[in-house]
C-alpha cells in the first residue's frame, strides 16, 4: 500500500506540474487583454518559468540526497501551492512572473526527485521503462486537463480566470497529502558510490558529460525539439485567438487538442518503438511534421472575424493544426530513452540533470522567438518558420544515430 501511495503521489505530483507549467500559453494571453502587456513582455513570462528550471536544477541536484528526496519533493509541492495563491491574490503580471518563478524552482527539483524515486519503486528495467512512459503520459494528460480548467473560468472582462488557480492548489495539496501519507526507503538512492565529495559530484558529472561530442549532440537535440514543442504550445491559444478569431474561452480550448494529439501519441509511442528501429519512425515523425505545418497553415489565410458561437463554426484549421501534436510525441521520451539506454547507469543522473536544463532553455527561447515573430510579423509566419528547427532536429537525429552506433552495441 505504501508503494501504491508513492507511486500515485509521483504521478499527481507530476500532472498538477503540467497543469501549472503548461499554464503559460493561457496566461500569455490572458495577461496581453487583461493587463495590458505586448506580446514580447508576455513572452517573458516562459523565461522567467525555464531559466528558473535551468539555474535551480544545476544548484540543487548535488544537495537532494543529503536533504532527502521525499523532503525535497515536499518542499517543491509546498512551495508551488504558494504559487498559485499568489496569483488571484495579487492580480497583475508582476504577480505571473513571480508565479513561474516559484512553479520554475518547484519543478526543477521535483523532476529530479521524481525520476529518482523511480528506481525506488520498480524491479528492474521493464518496470522502470513502463512506469517513466506512465507518467511522463500523464504529464500531457495535466497539460490536456490545464487548458480546460482555466477555459471555465475565462471571461471576457475582469480576472475571473485567475480563480482557476485555486484549482490548481488543491491539485497539488492532493499530491502533498497522498505524499505525506507514503513512507519513502531512500537509501538506495542515496548510495552513489561516488568517491568525489557528495556536494561536488553530480556537477562535476554534469559538466564532464556535456563536453562529450553524444552528449552535446544530444543535449542540441532535446534543446530544439521543446524549442518547437515550447514555441507552438505557448502560442497556440494566441494563434487561435489573433489568426482564426476564435473568441478567447474557445481559443483556449482549441489549444487542448495539441496537449490530447501529444498525449495520446505517447501512450501509443511504446508500442511501436517495441516493434520498430527508433531513427526511422522518429525521421517520418518529423516528415509529418514539417507536411502539416506546410499543408495546414495556409487555411488561416484570408480568414475575416466574424461571429462564431460554436465549435461548427471554426475554421478547419483550429481542428488540423494541433494533429502535430501526434508527430511530436515520440520524439522526446525516445531520444531520451536511447541515450539512457547507450550511457552507463553511473551516467544517468547528471545526464538527467542536463536534460532538465536544456529543455527549460529550450522552452524559454522557444517562446521567446515566437512572440517577437507574432509581434513583428503574424502567427502564420511564426508556425511557418518551425520547418527551420526541424530541419536542424533532423540533422541532430543522423548525428546521434551515428554516434551511437559509434559506441558499439
Amino acid at each position: 500500500m505504501a508503494r501504491t501511495r508513492l507511486i500515485a503521489a509521483l504521478i499527481l505530483t507530476y500532472v498538477a506540474f503540467a497543469m501549472l507549467l503548461n499554464s503559460v500559453g493561457t496566461v500569455i494571453l490572458q495577461s496581453i487583454s487583461s493587463f495590458g502587456v505586448t506580446k514580447p513582455e508576455a513572452s517573458t513570462l516562459e523565461g522567467f518559468k525555464d531559466i528558473t528550471i535551468a539555474v535551480v536544477s544545476f544548484a540543487t541536484a548535488s544537495y537532494l540526497p543529503r536533504f532527502g528526496l521525499r523532503n525535497a519533493l515536499i518542499a517543491s509541492l509546498v512551495l508551488a501551492i504558494a504559487a498559485c495563491i499568489v496569483m488571484p491574490l495579487f492580480g497583475s503580471f508582476a504577480a505571473a512572473q513571480l508565479h513561474f518563478a516559484l512553479v520554475g524552482a518547484a519543478f526543477a527539483v521535483a523532476k529530479i526527485v521524481v525520476y529518482s524515486m523511480i528506481g525506488l519503486v520498480t524491479a528492474d528495467a521493464r518496470h522502470h521503462a513502463s512506469l517513466t512512459s506512465l507518467i511522463e503520459g500523464m504529464f500531457m494528460v495535466g497539460v490536456l486537463s490545464s487548458y480546460w480548467v482555466f477555459s471555465a473560468f475565462i471571461d471576457p472582462a475582469g480576472l475571473r480566470w485567475l480563480n482557476a488557480y485555486w484549482v490548481l492548489a488543491g491539485v497539488t495539496a492532493l499530491a502533498l497529502a497522498i505524499l505525506l501519507s507514503a513512507p519513502v526507503e531512500e537509501r538506495q538512492a542515496a548510495d552513489t558510490g561516488d568517491p568525489e565529495p557528495a556536494e561536488h559530484a553530480p556537477m562535476l558529472a554534469m559538466l564532464r558529460l556535456a563536453a562529450l561530442p553524444l552528449v552535446l549532440i544530444f543535449v542540441v537535440c532535446a534543446f530544439v525539439f521543446v524549442l518547437i514543442e515550447q514555441g507552438i504550445g505557448t502560442w497556440l491559444p494566441t494563434f487561435n485567438n489573433e489568426v482564426l478569431h476564435l473568441p478567447a474561452q474557445m481559443s483556449v480550448q482549441a489549444a487542448s487538442l495539441f496537449a490530447a494529439c501529444i498525449a495520446l501519441g505517447r501512450f501509443g509511442a511504446g508500442a511501436v518503438m517495441a516493434r520498430f528501429d527508433w531513427y526511422p519512425v522518429l525521421n517520418i515523425c518529423l516528415a509529418l511534421l514539417a507536411a502539416l505545418i506546410i499543408l495546414v497553415l495556409p487555411l488561416a489565410d484570408g480568414l475575416q472575424p466574424g461571429p462564431i458561437a460554436g465549435w461548427g463554426d471554426a475554421p478547419v484549421a483550429a481542428f488540423l493544426f494541433p494533429l502535430i501534436g501526434f508527430a511530436l510525441a515520440p520524439i522526446y521520451p525516445t531520444i531520451i530513452s536511447v541515450m539512457l539506454s547507450a550511457m552507463p547507469g553511473r551516467s544517468h543522473p547528471p545526464l538527467m540533470g542536463l536534460v532538465v536544463v536544456f529543455s527549460a532553455l529550450g522552452g524559454t527561447t522557444g517562446s521567446v522567438i515566437t512572440g517577437a515573430l507574432f509581434a513583428h510579423l503574424d502567427g502564420r509566419t511564426a508556425f511557418t518558420l518551425m520547418l527551420v528547427p526541424t530541419a536542424v532536429l533532423a540533422g541532430g537525429l543522423f548525428l546521434l544515430r551515428r554516434r551511437i552506433r559509434a559506441i558499439g552495441p
